[in-house]
């Protein structure tokens, strides 16, 4: 429960962001056989591009499906919903905070959560974007960004997890993937150019990890093998289907 008188104190003391206003779209989004796509605004036609999201989330569907065996389909319906509902919560609190706004009520877990990644949240400054949809012609895919700000005074791509502990860096290449593909969806779009991703992961342990990559181009080339593969698997389940 918290308490009354340190609630109050924190939003004395609480550092206010400054916020950068950014010309973006707003997409809207619909879920299609199970992938989410995004409308894209265009002249001559309706134009939909599928969610980067749907992209690296195929890429390690083997992986997916693989630990689903592993734990049982029971357990691992537990464990994903609990896993969803803790990051859900964890992130409407980081979004009020570095928006200004008064903190929404949580559960202790989110909330703890949230309390020990403070101290990271507070190098973040220049915001110009938080839930903010992008999208790639090149690419042809979309998606929604955490959050794109300075992050210890570097113009960054941020994104926001939460685990049961930290995870090793190589268990982690598709969250750098879909940082680098929003970072590419930017620069396409307004010309900024990012200087590094950055993931602020939260963990039950008490652990607060951030995990920063500068090598932006490694991920991009990563990205093109990803949407291939997309590409490659979803031709071939259609023309099975015809």
């Amino acid at each position: 429960m918290s308490n009354p008188l340190i609630d109050k104190w924190n939003s004395i003391n609480r550092k206010k962001f400054n916020h950068i206003d950014i010309n973006l779209p707003a997409l809207e989004r619909e879920t299609i056989d199970g992938i989410r796509y995004y409308k894209i605004p265009s002249e001559n036609e309706l134009k939909k591009f599928v969610s980067v999201t749907s992209v690296t989330s195929h890429y390690n569907k083997e992986k997916f499906v693989s630990w689903r065996k592993r734990v049982g389909e029971e357990k691992a319906n537990q464990i994903t919903k609990a896993a969803t509902t803790r990051g859900t919560a964890m992130h409407s609190l980081i979004e009020s905070y570095i928006l200004n706004e008064d903190l929404p009520s949580a559960d202790p877990l989110p909330k703890f959560l949230f309390d020990i990644a403070k101290s990271e949240l507070d190098k973040i400054d220049n915001i110009i974007a938080i839930e903010r949809s992008l999208y790639s012609d090149y690419f042809k895919i979309a998606g929604t960004v955490d959050t794109i700000a300075d992050y210890d005074g570097k113009l960054s791509i941020i994104d926001y997890k939460s685990s049961e502990k930290p995870k090793p860096r190589e268990w982690i290449e598709n969250y750098f993937v879909q940082a680098a593909a929003y970072c590419f969806m930017l620069k396409e779009l307004t010309g900024k150019e990012v200087e590094q991703l950055v993931i602020i992961m939260s963990c039950e342990n008490g652990e607060v990890v951030t995990y920063i990559e500068t090598d932006i181009e490694k991920y991009i080339k990563l990205l093109v093998k990803y949407v291939k593969k997309f590409t490659y698997d979803k031709l071939k389940e259609y023309e099975s289907i015809r």
